[in-house]
């Protein structure tokens, strides 16, 4: 199923996203290119956006609705370690696409709140784990949520490009993102209830372009 498609049924389903379906389209783009390039996504949000974080970490990490098969080359590689073993991983494991929850690390997290600044929470991931092949997906239902701004002005300086998915405003963080997804509500629950959606279609748009469109 290609991009078109995909992004014509969102919008059939959620018709108030219409205004933004060249700017998912755009930010797919994005993405697919990141990908291609060997770079990775970090995803960050707070609340209810770092559960969809997370969530959409998952969609791409493994297979969504496509199946995503290893590659003959790893699958000889783990039958040759392991003949039994390697067997079963072989037909079990699946191909994925690199994406960092950066809300996922409580260890982490609660001791960068603690030591230093809880506004830094994601900012300092960025920097150790970002690269100039990488993107920066920001959650924010208002935009102004310091640690995901402070996230996005890191991720510039390091060159990342910066996708802010945010309610209608966009905050602060429009001044810091290559493509703002800037959703046409302005209270958190309804802005969080189109962000999935769009999520998913990004999520989509992407695993189609990989590995092709669901054979069910």
């Amino acid at each position: 199923m290609n991009a078109d498609l995909l992004l014509n049924q969102l919008c059939e389903r959620y018709q108030v996203l219409t205004g933004l379906k060249k700017s998912i389209g755009e930010a797919a783009g994005m993405i697919i290119d990141c990908y291609s390039g060997g770079g990775k996504l970090l995803v960050c949000g707070n609340g209810g956006s770092s559960s969809d974080s997370e969530h959409i970490v998952g969609e791409l990490m493994k297979s969504f609705e496509s199946a995503r098969p290893l590659g003959a080359g790893i699958k000889e590689q783990l039958i040759k370690i392991s003949s039994s073993r390697g067997n079963y991983l072989s037909q079990k494991l699946e191909s994925g696409l690199p994406a960092i929850s950066l809300s996922a690390h409580t260890a982490l997290t609660t001791a960068i709140c603690n030591d230093t600044d809880a506004d830094l929470v994601f900012a300092q991931q960025v920097i150790v784990y970002g690269r100039e092949k990488d993107i920066l997906l920001g959650l924010s239902s208002s935009g102004n949520s310091q640690n995901i701004v402070d996230a996005c002005i890191t991720a510039r300086a390091l060159n990342l490009k910066v996708i802010g998915v945010t309610g209608i405003t966009g905050g602060k963080m429009k001044d810091y993102c290559d493509i703002l997804l800037n959703v046409p509500e302005k209270r958190t629950a309804y802005v969080q209830e189109l962000q999935l959606p769009l999520l998913h279609t990004l999520c989509l748009i992407i695993e189609n372009h990989f590995y092709g469109p669901s054979k069910s």
